[in-house]
């Protein structure tokens, strides 16, 4: 390779390829299109606001040139399109985009109808007053600075932001894999949620609600219900369905006119008048007799009805059929510490508290340095008037200033500033009343320096500065609410929202839950390594696996006998690879209880039964619509021994048989109709009669069609009929399994499996499909028809490959959603997660334990 190429060097490109775009993606998350949370806005907003500020066009001085602007960002701060930043500027200044504009715009910046802003040669623009509420103290180290492109200045990573601007004027952007879209809110509502927030750190998000009730579009208009907003709130995502303003008037022929004063945000008011003339076109307004857009600043669109027309049904159709009713879907999404996050509404609020805590400590030890900088000086005037004589006399005697200040500091304490400061001194200002002025002047300075030290050294009086900032903005920048906020009939639904996918809901030893699509394990060939299926390390791992809908209702059996009830998408989603969440932020669990068992039902509405198994052999079966006056803070399920905890919890109906397996591999197999149904503040039955140092291990409802699959942790399996586990060990015809007798419950049973410890059983088709979790959070999702059938109490065949000391701790059967359950959604928006995440290898060992064990006793 010659001199000249000595920066070339070879790879592969799909490497290379693949570095460069995550490169440019980060690049575009952090430096273009996502918002900082703490000021709330992306850099060109930043720099156009910096540099409007450094060229002097604050709100009480004359405007100047757009066009100035826009040269002075590209030229020092913002090295891209001139495009970007005019659209930026234009933006900011646009009343019904912006709900507090931060430019004063003066000419041409468009309007509502989507027309353009004229060329920035002919607009004028300067700071509003509230956007420079946003740059107030930026010049007393609040916030840090960085070399702008160019290096030949700074710019500011963040502005100080004395006001909560992203939530206040809200923000959207497109980035790579991901996507925000922030509505903008009241400021008086911000600012009273902010002081609730500190006054009451631990406030619930419904107390912040109680204040800040959700968006106020600068457009005004209503909006439709409140589950949107609610959502977002809680989880940082939702949909906000919004409605334009409509009143009707009665005119003198005894017609009827709608009115149309306010439409939703962000739609276009001439694309919608055109949309209702279509409609009126079309006949399918067919009740309308005249269209008129009589719009000046304000909206006024009058749609004039025929005579006798109802207008409630006009009005109907204005909000199905056009713009008139739109959502906005939420996605509070801001970098913090320039990384990525998706928020609630108080995380959100935190950030920007936490944000003015600094800005007001920085602020404050800036102002401290000052203020003692000029207190030291003053201790030198003073020091030089009380020695006034002596000072003239040095002085004079000196040949040079060189001279005299050495002189000073060999008789006196006082540093080379005091002595420059004294031998600059005027000879005025030794005057007696220049010394009064001194005098006052120092003792003002220890007073606030005595300040300045309270706020840095009290944190509750720190807090308490930045309240009484923001309600003295609140006095001047606050107004009425311009968007109002109704019930209505029809209010969306989470389960509207929510697309009734199939999931694996996990729950670890530790208690972090999670839930997953089943599209993310892919499925392989048993014996296969698997892929990272848990964020868990080897010493929390996956206890509880559970298949099921989003949609379904969850049932959480606590091992105390206590059970709580949730929806499925009310669990946090994460992939395979996160930790998930706590428990107890999910549930109202009282303190050391821990889940045994989750169960997924459709309604509670059901004529089917729970049965509940303990791990010392205890049964009890109990009607489903028994659970359905569920309280947040949980009922009873069942009551429990001492020592004994709840292991399983099935459904089941009258005709059912029940297979009970415990840990050291026996299996019973009995009627349901053995027994009763009984309430659900009960105990129970004995089950199974278990040997010394046995526990039951798992409860499942026979299904003679289906086969039994069981799975021990040495990560072996079986696959075998449950005839198996009748009297005469299965040797009846297949017709004849029905009218089988089944044994009687609280018997021993027999052997079911020749292995160490079951960890879970499951009745599978030949279709089936089954995940598997190992202890170091390996998931293997594979069919069942790869594990041959064999019989009662053989070892079993290899379902996973186990390496090390890794055990294999959960297996759930996995459903998947048929093409005609599948809901239609409307408005909704799909986010794809950037992800660089490498699979595990995956292996095809078929290595089989069949040795066959006594079956019978």
């Amino acid at each position: 390779m010659t001199d000249n190429n000595k920066s070339l060097f070879s790879g592969n490109i799909s490497d290379i390829m693949q570095s460069a775009y995550i490169d440019y993606s980060m690049s575009v998350i952090v430096s273009r299109a996502l918002p900082d949370v703490r000021d709330g806005f992306k850099p060109v907003h930043r720099r156009v606001l910096y540099a409007m500020l450094r060229e002097g066009l604050l709100h009480s001085r004359a405007y100047d040139k757009c066009a100035g602007v826009v040269g002075e960002v590209l030229k020092n701060y913002h090295p891209h399109g001139d495009s970007s930043v005019y659209d930026t500027l234009v933006r900011m200044a646009q009343p019904w985009v912006m709900r507090y504009p931060l430019v004063d715009g003066q000419g041409n910046f468009g309007s509502v109808d989507g027309d353009s802003a004229a060329a920035y040669r002919y607009t004028e623009c300067r700071l509003t007053k509230i956007a420079e509420e946003l740059l107030k103290d930026i010049d007393e180290d609040t916030v840090d600075f960085a070399p702008n492109y160019k290096e030949s200045s700074t710019e500011p990573t963040v502005l100080p932001s004395s006001l909560p601007s992203l939530l206040m004027n809200g923000s959207s952007g497109i980035a790579v894999g991901m996507a925000t879209n922030i509505p903008p809110h009241n400021l008086g509502e911000l600012i009273d949620a902010v002081t609730l927030l500190i006054d009451e750190p631990n406030c619930t998000i419904e107390q912040i609600m109680e204040i800040l009730p959700g968006p106020d579009f600068p457009t005004g208009g209503t909006i439709a219900g409140r589950s949107g907003i609610n959502s977002y709130m809680h989880t940082g995502r939702g949909i906000v369905r919004m409605r334009g303003t409509i009143t009707t008037e009665e005119l003198p022929n005894g017609k009827q006119q709608i009115i149309i004063s306010e439409i939703p945000y962000n739609a276009n008011r001439a694309t919608l008048v055109t949309r209702i003339a279509d409609l009126v076109k079309e006949k399918i307004l067919d009740g309308v007799s005249d269209l008129r857009d009589e719009s000046t600043e304000t909206t006024r669109i009058v749609v004039e009805l025929k005579l006798g027309e109802i207008e409630r049904v006009t009005i109907n159709k204005l909000f199905k059929l056009t713009a008139l009713e739109s959502s906005f879907g939420v996605i509070l999404l801001a970098l913090d510490k320039r990384r990525p996050r998706q928020m609630n509404i108080k995380e959100a609020l935190e950030c920007y508290v936490d944000h003015r805590r600094e800005v007001i400590l920085r602020r404050t030890q800036f102002r401290l340095r000052k203020a003692e900088d000029r207190a030291h000086i003053l201790e030198g005037y003073k020091i030089a008037q009380d020695n006034l004589d002596d000072f003239v006399r040095i002085i004079r005697a000196s040949a040079n200033r060189i001279e005299a200040k050495s002189n000073l500091v060999a008789k006196y304490t006082l540093s080379d500033r005091q002595v420059n400061a004294i031998l600059d001194l005027r000879l005025y200002q030794l005057t007696g009343m220049e010394r009064e002025k001194i005098d006052a002047e120092y003792q003002e300075l220890m007073t606030i320096i005595s300040g300045l030290k309270e706020i840095i050294e009290n944190e509750h009086i720190l807090l308490s500065v930045i309240k009484d900032e923001l309600s003295a903005l609140r006095d001047v920048y606050a107004d009425e609410r311009k968007c109002t906020i109704t019930e209505y009939e029809g209010d969306v639904r989470m389960e509207d929202l929510i697309p009734n996918d199939g999931c694996v809901v996990t729950i670890t030893k530790s208690g972090f839950i999670k839930r997953t699509g089943v599209e993310e394990f892919r499925s392989q060939n048993r014996g296969g390594k698997g892929v990272i299926g848990s964020g868990q390390k080897e010493e929390d791992p996956v206890e509880i696996l559970q298949t099921c809908n989003a949609h379904d209702t969850l049932m959480f059996f606590m091992k105390n006998g206590r059970v709580y009830v949730g929806k499925a998408y009310e669990i946090p989603e994460g992939s395979r690879i996160a930790k998930g969440r706590n428990i107890i932020n999910l549930l109202e669990m009282q303190k050391s209880e821990k889940v045994a068992a989750l169960i997924a039902i459709d309604s509670f509405e059901s004529d089917q039964s729970l049965v509940l198994c303990t791990q010392k052999g205890v049964i009890k079966k109990t009607k489903i619509n028994a659970y359905k006056n569920h309280r947040k803070g949980g009922i009873i399920g069942i009551n429990v021994d001492e020592g004994d905890t709840v292991l399983k919890a099935i459904k089941t109906n009258p005709d059912d048989h029940i297979l009970i397996l415990t840990k050291n591999g026996k299996g019973l197999r009995f009627c349901c109709d053995q027994l009763r149904d009984q309430g659900r503040v009960t105990r129970g039955v004995r089950g199974i009669r278990l040997k010394p140092k046995d526990q039951v291990d798992s409860c499942l409802v026979v299904d003679d069609q289906k086969l039994l699959l069981i799975a021990g942790q040495n990560g072996l399996g079986i696959r075998t009929r449950f005839s198996a586990f009748l009297p005469n060990g299965g040797k009846l015809d297949s017709d004849s399994v029905e009218d089988a007798t089944p044994r009687k419950r609280g018997g021993q049973g027999v052997t079911a499996m020749n292995t160490d410890r079951i960890i879970g059983a499951l009745s599978v088709d030949p279709e089936s499909e089954i995940l598997m979790i190992t202890s170091n959070g390996q998931a293997v999702r594979c069919p069942v028809n790869n594990v041959r059938e064999t019989s009662r109490g053989s070892k079993g065949v290899k379902l996973v490959n186990l390496s090390g000391k890794d055990k294999l701790t959960a297996i759930s059967e996995v459903i998947e959603l048929d093409e005609g359950d599948e809901l239609e959604e409307e408005g909704t928006e799909s986010e794809n997660l950037l992800e660089n995440e490498p699979e595990t290898d995956t292996g095809n060992l078929n290595t089989d334990h069949d040795t066959k064990t006594d079956s019978t006793e």
